[in-house]
């Protein structure tokens, strides 16, 4: 049997509950509290773009959890509206400020769990504090921004940064009938991405009417009152309805750097391969952790939902008297851009050059099906290979749902390290009306 003991988690968004779950699920002995600040917990935040533009007709659908219904169902306690103010590790203790009621609370711990996540970062000037300027990062971004959008029928916005975030809110906000620009600080669109795919991607945007305004250094806010009217580029200024800030996202580490945690370069919690901190008693996980690539074998800061969760799941298991390992991390990312989809796994080639590697690459535009079926369309990939050992560093596709499927297969190669030529000895399927004669993988394992 295991032993009692309490442990208490910091945040409730995908890593905070799923470590809580588990940490139950793992020692049902175990007093499991879970802290959140806001009112909500177990949201979906990669849905969100989606409640915005009305395919999710709910946001309450993408509210997984009541505080109430998740305490029935895991076990754990659950304090809304609960702000971690302070860590005393010498006390093991956590100091909370109740903002339902006003008053300072204070918890003993054996294990804590830091599931703090990230923040949106800010632009300087741009006060989210104002009517009309936003970000959307959580569920209360969502009602705010929703809530302006239809009491002040708004015609225009402007969308600062064009990384993922902004493309899928600029598709949300053409489906309202609002008439989009982004501005974006590179000269082109998702400049993390491959050039040959950004400037896709832009094409893509053109064809939305979205205006995409690039290579902007510097850019200031026109205020009046309560609201922002304009926003002044060099000597120009925009009218706009309202601006989105999209220029993504920082590890929300405020209270391990106060209780004298250690963080790496990229400003997130350094953690062990257990997930354990540099205080033995203190786990992190999600967004607000280094995680260690498993291309580079470096520690890299990966803010993805689904690692959040997997990250949750080991920290709370070994908070609970566990002993998992956190392997490392092939990033993975996925986005829609209005009717195209686009991957990224593993280092882009901007990626490859900053970490020394020497590299080959190889490229392909051909079509997803026979050109004599309906729905056949153009999807375009490329593959980097390390000089030395072949194998493959990363990958990027740009085309219609099978590029999911393409990002998951070199995803899977990358953690085996096998050799980039393996993709032409693969047997891939085929029949007319989903998969090509000719797999896109194979050729450019070819080249």
């Amino acid at each position: 049997m295991k032993r009692p003991v309490k442990i208490i988690v910091v945040g409730g968004n995908a890593a905070g509950p799923a470590a809580a779950a588990k940490a139950k699920r793992y020692n049902p002995n175990a007093e499991v509290l879970l802290f959140e600040a806001g009112e909500f917990i177990s949201t979906g935040t990669c849905e969100i773009p989606y409640v915005l533009s009305g395919e999710i007709d709910d946001y309450r659908k993408i509210v997984f959890y009541s505080p109430s219904s998740f305490q029935e169902e895991k076990g754990v306690k659950v304090f809304v509206k609960h702000f971690v103010q302070e860590i005393d590790t010498k006390k093991k203790q956590i100091i909370v400020k109740d903002l339902i009621e006003d008053k300072i609370l204070e918890h003993n711990y054996d294990r804590l769990i830091l599931a703090t996540g990230s923040i949106a970062k800010s632009l300087p000037g741009f006060d989210t504090q104002l009517k009309n300027i936003f970000t959307l990062k959580n569920i209360n971004d969502l009602i705010r921004l929703d809530e302006y959008a239809k009491a002040n029928q708004v015609k225009t916005s402007i969308i600062i940064g064009s990384g993922y975030i902004g493309l899928e809110a600029a598709e949300a906000l053409v489906k309202m009938n609002i008439q989009v620009k982004v501005i974006e600080r590179e000269n082109r669109p998702l400049p993390d991405a491959e050039k040959e795919f950004s400037d896709e991607i832009l094409k893509i945007l053109n064809q939305n009417k979205v205006e995409f305004i690039g290579g902007v250094k510097e850019v200031e806010p026109v205020i009046s009152g309560d609201k922002l009217i304009a926003v002044r580029i060099g000597d120009k200024c925009i009218e706009t309805d309202f601006v989105l800030i999209s220029v993504g996202f920082e590890p929300d580490t405020f209270l391990a750097q106060a209780a004298k945690l250690e963080t790496g370069k990229s400003g997130a919690i350094k953690v062990d391969q257990y997930l354990k901190t540099s205080d033995r008693f203190i786990y992190a996980a999600g967004d607000n952790v280094e995680v260690v690539n498993a291309v580079t074998g470096k520690p890299d800061y990966i803010p993805l939902a689904t690692y959040a969760y997997e990250l949750g799941h080991i920290a709370g298991e070994n908070a609970a008297g566990g002993n998992v390992k956190c392997e490392p991390i092939v990033k993975n990312i996925a986005v829609k851009i209005f009717d195209s989809f686009f991957t990224l796994v593993g280092l882009t080639s901007d990626e490859a050059r900053k970490y020394g590697f020497e590299f080959e690459e190889s490229f392909a535009k051909v079509r997803n099906l026979v050109s004599v079926m309906p729905g056949s369309e153009f999807v375009i990939g490329k593959v980097l290979a390390d000089k030395s050992s072949k194998r493959i560093l990363g990958a990027s596709f740009l085309g219609s749902r099978e590029v999911s499927g393409y990002a998951d297969l070199i995803s899977a190669l990358i953690k085996l390290k096998v050799p980039a030529s393996t993709l032409s000895k693969l047997n891939y399927n085929y029949t007319p009306p989903l998969s090509p004669f000719i797999n896109l993988l194979s050729i450019l394992g070819k080249k």
